[in-house]
């Protein structure tokens, strides 16, 4: 298990854009679960919609991206990993996305990424999000490490 300390020390995103609260499996350079529990709390929630809140697509898919990236900056060699100060991961593409169902405030999002492929710094990966084991948006990611 990553909790947010351990997210951080990974990732550059800070609040309001970190969208990972935990990692709970992680088998590197093959699969990662981790969620988001998502609160009224929220500031995209300010807009999205006033008197009938729902959590936007792109959210869920910066939140599957940011999964990705846990997972690829751990899927790297030990000393590898003591570099990830100076990486960041950038999308490529995002193919297949689809949203199957609305996520409100009180829904724990979460999200499933499986590789596809990986050749060097570039990743594949299948992502779907689910909120109570029901599917709610899919996308295949495709991103690259790369140095600041």
């Amino acid at each position: 298990m990553i909790d947010v300390n351990e997210i951080q020390k990974i990732l550059p995103h800070r609040y309001p854009f970190l969208l990972i609260d935990r990692v709970v499996s992680l088998e590197a350079k093959e699969s990662i679960v981790a969620y988001k529990n998502v609160t009224i709390a929220e500031h995209v929630f300010q807009g999205h919609f006033p008197g009938h809140p729902i959590y936007p697509g792109v959210m869920i898919i910066e939140g599957m991206a940011q999964a990705g990236g846990v997972l690829a900056f751990k899927s790297m060699s030990s000393e590898d990993q003591e570099g990830t100060s100076d990486k960041v991961v950038y999308f490529m593409s995002i193919d297949k996305a689809k949203f199957r169902n609305p996520v409100v405030p009180g829904d724990k999002l979460e999200y499933r990424l499986k590789v596809v492929k990986n050749r060097g710094a570039i990743w594949v990966l299948a992502s779907e999000a689910y909120v109570d084991e029901k599917l709610v948006a899919e996308a295949e990611l495709k991103a690259m490490i790369v140095d600041k």
